[in-house]
């Protein structure tokens, strides 16, 4: 089950479910409603990086190429001169929910 930022938008998930079990809306239009009630992805300041990077034991380096990214960006994330976005905070979420086997 997906994991939802407010009860209205559980609320409103589980309408559009029902309406999609019988038939009144199609699988694109879920998907749309999947994707406007997930709850959002959190950021990743520097020092939640670095913590992250130790629990799995990575080095800079090795971060970065699990993340198809320069090792120098994973320096400026950490130090705080950048922060993720877009793809990378997807995988830096994903690494962090389910570790290195979400990721390979």
């Amino acid at each position: 089950m997906a994991k939802f930022g407010s009860g209205i938008l559980e609320a409103v998930h589980e309408g559009a479910r029902d309406l999609h079990a019988n038939g009144f809306i199609d699988k694109r239009r879920m998907r749309e409603y999947d994707l406007l009630c997930l709850e959002p992805i959190p950021d990743f300041p520097g020092d939640k990086i670095r913590a992250l990077r130790e629990r799995h034991q990575l080095s800079q380096a090795v971060l970065a190429t699990l993340l198809n990214t320069s090792l120098s960006t994973v320096r400026q994330w950490e130090i705080g001169r950048k922060h993720p976005s877009g793809p990378s905070r997807k995988l830096l979420d994903l690494l962090d929910r389910k570790g290195l086997e979400g990721l390979v």
